[in-house]
């Protein structure tokens, strides 16, 4: 991996991108890809697909009025999750360009969809490209995030009544016993 100071800038870049986001808790990456929708006002569709040979595991097709994500319907949970994700952050990103390998993956896996009406198709295939290293990150760090939320509300105690906050003030370093 190339180390130096444009890995440190597309680093803050994308940690400050998703500290931004609103994430649901618990997580949910449907729910995610509903408000990441409601944000920017154009609904965004997941769709799962047959894996396919030699094509790209997720594609975002940009119709007119609609982005969907498209992600492999036989893969693992966890899988679907990072591709839906990942696909997500190219959308986040400002990602606007086309693949020739994703158009022709388009075509194949949504034939239903005329030609005229996709207006860009985001699907790579080789993560060293600059895009993919950024959309990629944004993913791992919305998930780490995400597990970091988790962890922060398992951990945190249950709310307290006023006879417990009173017994937690004495025992507790930081605690201040509830005002009367």
């Amino acid at each position: 991996m190339r180390t130096g100071r444009g890995d440190r800038r597309l680093w803050h870049r994308c940690r400050n991108l998703v500290d931004g986001l609103p994430l649901p808790n618990p997580f949910d990456t449907a729910t995610f890809v509903g408000v990441l929708a409601m944000t920017r006002g154009r609904p965004i569709r997941l769709v799962p697909v047959t894996a396919r040979p030699h094509l790209p595991c997720g594609l975002l097709v940009s119709t007119d009025d609609t982005d969907c994500i498209l992600y492999p319907a036989d893969t693992t949970p966890l899988h679907q999750q990072h591709i839906q994700l990942h696909e997500a952050a190219h959308i986040l990103c400002g990602h606007q360009e086309a693949s020739a390998v994703a158009a022709s993956a388009a075509e194949v896996l949504l034939p239903h969809l005329p030609a005229s009406l996709v207006a860009r198709v985001l699907g790579r295939t080789v993560y060293t490209e600059p895009q993919e290293e950024e959309a990629e990150l944004v993913a791992s760090l919305i998930l780490h995030r995400a597990a970091r939320l988790a962890r922060a509300d398992a951990a945190a105690p249950p709310p307290a009544g006023p006879e417990e906050a009173r017994l937690r003030s004495l025992f507790v370093p930081g605690s201040r016993a509830p005002r009367e």
